[in-house]
C-alpha cells in the first residue's frame, strides 16, 4: 500500500464523470494517480517514475484547493478557476491529412471539415479579442492542405497575433518550396514540424509511410525561407524511445534551420492503437533521464515549465560546441526565479524557435573565449532549445495540471485547455 502524497481531482476514463483522485507513492519511489468511478471501478495509472526529486520538481506548487475543479472538464473553459492566460492558441484550419496515424490527438482525416476563410477570420478576431497577442498555432488535420494558407498567416499578424506557428507533417512543404515561401513572406514564424526519429521504420510504425528524406526536404526547405523549426517527435515505449539521443544529435547538425526539439510523449487521447498498458507509459521524468544518458545531458539542465504546471513539460537550452556537444545555459537551480506569466512565456518561446536574421559570424569567435557579442550570436544562431509537453488523457488527467494550462484551443467561440478540448473516453 502506497503513500497518499497529494488529492486532486480527475475523470473515470470510460464516462468521463469528474471523480475525486489522489497522488500515491509506491515503495519503489514511483508516483501513481488513483481514482474511483461507482459504474465503471477502479483505476490507476503512473505519473511520476521517480527517476527525479518529485517535490523539487513541483517547485511548491499548492496543491488543488478541496473545493476547486467540481466542474473540470465538462463545462471547462477559461473560467474564474483557471489560473492563467494564453500563452499560444491553437486553431483547426481542416480536418483533411495527407496521412493516417496511429496516434493523432486530432483524429485527422476522420473528417472532411473545412472551414471557410471568412469563418477563419472571424474566429482569429475572437481569438485575439479573448487572448490579447498570442502566439497562434495553425493546425489540424494537416493545414498545408489549404491553398489559403498564406493569406490566414498574414491575416493574423494584421490582427494581433504576437507570432504564428505552423503545425504541419512537412510534406506539403517538401514537395513544394514555392508554397514554403509564401508562407515565409506572408510573416509566418514557426514550423512545428511532426519527427519521430532518424530511422525509417519509426516512421512505418507510427506514421505508415517511409518519411524521413521526406522530413530532411521540409527542414532543408524551411531553412532556406528562414523559417524556425521545432522538430516534434511523439515518443512511444518500444518504437523510439532508443532514438532520443539520435534526434538531439540530428537537430544540432541541421541548425541553425531546426531550432529546437519539443518531445510529447505519447498520450491517449484522439485516434490511438488501443488502451495501454501500465508498461507503455512513458512519464516526463523518465524522457529527462532517457535524454540525459542518450544525449550526455545533466539532469540538473532541464526546468520546469516557465508558466505552466511543473508537470505539465520542461525546457532546456544550450550552445551548439564546434563538436555538436550541448553547453548547458539553463538549470533548475534558477527555475524558482524563472517562473513567468504566459507573456513572458511566449517571448520565451519565439526567442528560442524564431530563426534570427542573417548576420555576419564574429571574427575570431571560439568557444573558450567570447565577448558579449559574441555571445549573444551563438545564442541567435548556435543554439538548441529541448522541450517537452506532457498532454494528459482520459487515465492520467490531473485536474490541478488543468488549472494550469496556457496552451488553448479556439473551439466554437470558446477557448479551451488543450487537454480539456480533446479529452476522449477509453474505449
Amino acid at each position: 500500500m502506497g503513500t497518499i502524497i497529494r488529492e486532486t481531482r480527475s475523470v473515470c476514463p470510460v464516462c468521463l464523470r469528474n471523480l475525486p483522485a489522489r497522488l500515491v507513492r509506491e515503495a519503489d519511489g514511483r508516483i501513481l494517480l488513483e481514482k474511483s468511478c461507482p459504474e465503471h471501478g477502479d483505476y490507476r495509472v503512473p505519473v511520476w517514475q521517480g527517476r527525479l526529486d518529485w517535490e523539487s520538481w513541483l517547485l511548491g506548487t499548492p496543491p488543488l484547493a478541496a473545493d476547486a475543479g467540481l466542474r473540470c472538464p465538462g463545462s471547462c473553459g477559461l473560467c474564474p478557476e483557471h489560473e492563467i492566460g494564453s500563452c499560444c492558441v491553437l486553431l483547426e484550419v481542416t480536418e483533411r491529412c495527407n496521412l493516417r496515424c496511429r496516434f493523432c490527438f486530432a483524429r485527422g482525416g476522420e473528417g472532411a471539415r473545412e472551414p471557410g476563410l471568412d469563418e477563419l477570420k472571424d474566429a482569429i478576431r475572437e481569438i485575439v479579442r479573448q487572448c490579447g497577442s498570442p502566439l497562434l498555432q495553425l493546425s489540424g488535420g494537416e493545414p498545408t492542405l489549404r491553398d489559403d494558407l498564406a493569406e490566414l498567416v498574414r491575416f493574423a499578424k494584421e490582427a494581433g497575433c504576437s507570432y504564428v506557428q505552423l503545425n504541419t507533417n512537412g510534406l506539403r512543404l517538401a514537395r513544394e518550396p514555392a508554397y514554403a515561401r509564401r508562407l515565409a513572406e506572408a510573416g509566418l514564424d514557426i514550423v512545428f514540424l511532426q519527427f519521430d526519429g532518424t530511422r525509417e521504420e519509426i516512421y512505418e510504425t507510427l506514421r505508415g509511410a517511409p518519411l524521413l528524406e521526406l522530413k530532411k526536404e521540409a527542414i532543408r526547405v524551411c531553412g532556406e525561407a528562414r523559417i524556425g523549426v521545432t522538430l516534434v517527435p511523439t515518443v512511444v515505449r518500444g518504437v523510439n524511445d532508443d532514438d532520443l539521443g539520435g534526434i538531439v544529435s540530428f537537430a544540432c547538425a541541421h541548425a541553425p534551420a531546426v531550432r529546437g526539439v519539443h518531445f510529447q510523449p505519447v498520450s491517449y487521447f484522439g485516434r490511438y492503437p488501443g488502451k495501454p498498458e501500465e508498461a507503455e507509459r512513458y512519464t516526463l521524468d523518465r524522457l529527462m533521464a532517457d535524454l540525459g544518458e542518450q544525449a550526455g545531458i545533466p539532469l540538473e539542465s532541464f526546468m520546469p515549465s516557465r508558466c505552466d504546471h511543473p508537470l505539465c513539460g520542461f525546457h532546456a537550452s544550450f550552445l551548439i560546441e564546434p563538436q555538436g556537444e550541448l553547453r548547458p545555459l539553463s538549470s533548475i537551480a534558477h527555475s524558482a526565479h524563472s517562473r513567468g506569466c504566459e507573456k513572458d512565456n511566449r517571448e520565451y518561446v519565439a526567442r528560442h524557435w524564431r530563426r534570427a536574421p542573417e548576420e555576419p559570424r564574429p571574427a575570431g569567435l571560439s568557444s573558450d573565449g567570447m565577448d558579449f557579442d559574441a555571445f549573444l550570436y551563438r545564442l541567435r544562431h548556435e543554439s538548441m532549445t529541448l522541450s517537452a509537453m506532457a498532454f494528459q488523457d482520459a487515465m492520467n488527467l490531473n485536474i490541478e495540471r488543468l488549472h494550469r494550462c496556457s496552451l488553448h484551443v479556439y473551439d466554437r467561440g470558446r477557448i479551451k485547455p488543450f487537454c480539456a478540448k480533446y479529452l476522449t473516453p477509453m474505449e
